[in-house]
């Protein structure tokens, strides 16, 4: 392996280790960390549909746990817990 290749690598586990200890992200960062594009981002901060902070007035900061949270809501249920709530529902004859 190139001295070049050897350095993409390091960069990459870098950028990786990164995304997984620091707390706060860039925009940039948090744009990467969540798979979208940072145009996408800014539209999610512009409707305050995600959570951020602009602690200078200009620069949104993203904390990486406030993100994970805001992706994991709104769960799609499964085909067999939609299943199961359905025959639960008819079991106790329609009523809640």
């Amino acid at each position: 392996m190139s001295q070049e290749n050897l350095k993409e690598v390091a960069d990459l586990i870098t950028a990786n280790t990164i995304f997984t200890t620091k707390a706060v992200l860039t925009s940039d960062e948090a744009a990467q960390y969540m798979g979208i594009s940072k145009s996408y981002l800014y539209k999610l901060t512009m409707r305050n549909e995600i959570p951020h902070y602009k602690p200078m007035g200009k620069m949104c900061y993203f904390n990486r746990a406030e993100l994970e949270e805001w992706l994991q809501s709104n769960r799609i249920a499964t085909s067999t817990e939609i299943a199961d709530r359905a025959n639960q529902y008819c079991m106790k004859g329609g009523k809640r």
